[in-house]
This record gives structure tokens, C-alpha cells and sequence, in this order.
């Protein structure tokens, strides 16, 4: 039990979350991240559709790296994922339709994420399935907190909801606030991104 919860494996862990976040530090995942944070909602279920998909998809390769040849390496890996992206997107479309249609074709492309193929090969080829498993859980909730402080921040500001619920009160509108229309554009991701790297970096500086 100790050799599941070590030192080694408590980085494999955390270290995605900050020091080494895939959005923030790799700059993995920038599409997505862009595309799909013009709400909290939409968000949050791509974040978490890419952790359960990195997670598992890393278990299943580090199971069976040891039999897969080398020159169809990538190929299986991409059906892995392929096979779990089709599992996520059909579960979505049966317990939450409006937001698998937000998502639209982006769930999709999840199968293309650098991040999941980053970790498959750099990872999942080289570790145990219980490493492999942390550092896709890891990965898959780093890239989720950036895209969630994303979502926020571009929803408060360009509808005055979070959640779909209206957090700015109408006495605030009565006395002329307006909704920022720019946060709903997808350039608008970008400039918050760069932000979020930014302060990450400058808090982060001296750790590194």
C-alpha cells in the first residue's frame, strides 16, 4: 500500500496540476481550451470527459506495451482512445444531449489531443498501469482547471451566469452594466489563456 501512495507516485500525481500543467506549462490542449470555454458547463464536461479518457487510455497502453509492435505503436494507441472517445461521447449524448451538442464535434477531436498522445507515448509505453493511471488522472484534471478558470471567468463576464444561473443582480444592469460581448468570442479564450500562463509562470517562477 505504501508503494501505491509514495513519493514517486504523489508527483506522477500532482505535478500535472501545477509545476508541469500540460495547458500552462506544455501548452497542450490550446484548441480545445479555446473552443469549448465560452461556459462553465461545457467546460467542466470536456475536462472531465479528457481526464476519464487519458486516465483509462493510459492504463489499457501500459497493460499492453509490452506485447504491441513497435511500428504500430501509435496506430493502437489511437484506436484505444478512438474506442473510449466513442463510449464518452455516446454516454453524453444519452444523460446530457444539450451539452454534448455544445460540445459538438469536439469531443471528437479528443482522439487527436496532444495530451493524450503525449502521455500515451512519453508515459503509459514506459510505467506500470497504477502510474499511468495517476499521471492520466493527473493530466486530465490539470488541463480541466485551466479550461474550468477559463469558463468562468468568460461566462461571468459575457452572460452574468455561471452554471446558467444569473450571478449579476438586474439592480447591477438598472444601473448600466452591460455584458462583455467580447468574452464570448473565441480570441477572447486566447488573451485569458495567455494570462493564465503568464500568472502561472510568475508564481510558479521560482519553484521551477
Amino acid at each position: 500500500m505504501s508503494k501505491l501512495f509514495s513519493n514517486e507516485n504523489k508527483a506522477v500525481f500532482s505535478n500535472p496540476l501545477n509545476l508541469n500543467n500540460p495547458i500552462a506549462v506544455q501548452v497542450l490542449g490550446i484548441c480545445s481550451a479555446l473552443a469549448v470555454t465560452s461556459q462553465l458547463e461545457p467546460a467542466i464536461v470536456m475536462g472531465l470527459s479528457v481526464t476519464i479518457i487519458t486516465a483509462f487510455s493510459n492504463v489499457i497502453i501500459s497493460l499492453i506495451r509490452k506485447t504491441i509492435p513497435n511500428r504500430i505503436r501509435i496506430i493502437v494507441q489511437l484506436v484505444v482512445v478512438a474506442a473510449l472517445v466513442t463510449i464518452v461521447a455516446q454516454i453524453l449524448k444519452a444523460f446530457a444531449y444539450d451539452v454534448s451538442v455544445q460540445l459538438s464535434v469536439y469531443v471528437g477531436l479528443i482522439i487527436t489531443n496532444c495530451i493524450l498522445m503525449g502521455r500515451l507515448e512519453a508515459f503509459a509505453m514506459q510505467n506500470g498501469p497504477w502510474e499511468s493511471f495517476l499521471d492520466g488522472i493527473g493530466n486530465g484534471l490539470g488541463y480541466a482547471l485551466i479550461l474550468v478558470i477559463v469558463g468562468f471567468i468568460r461566462e461571468l463576464l459575457g452572460f452574468g451566469t455561471l452554471l446558467g444561473f444569473q450571478i449579476v443582480p438586474d439592480c447591477v444592469y438598472n444601473a448600466g452594466y452591460m455584458n462583455n460581448g467580447m468574452m464570448t468570442m473565441p480570441a477572447m479564450s486566447l488573451i485569458i489563456v495567455g494570462c493564465v500562463i503568464w500568472a502561472h509562470r510568475s508564481i510558479n517562477k521560482e519553484e521551477k
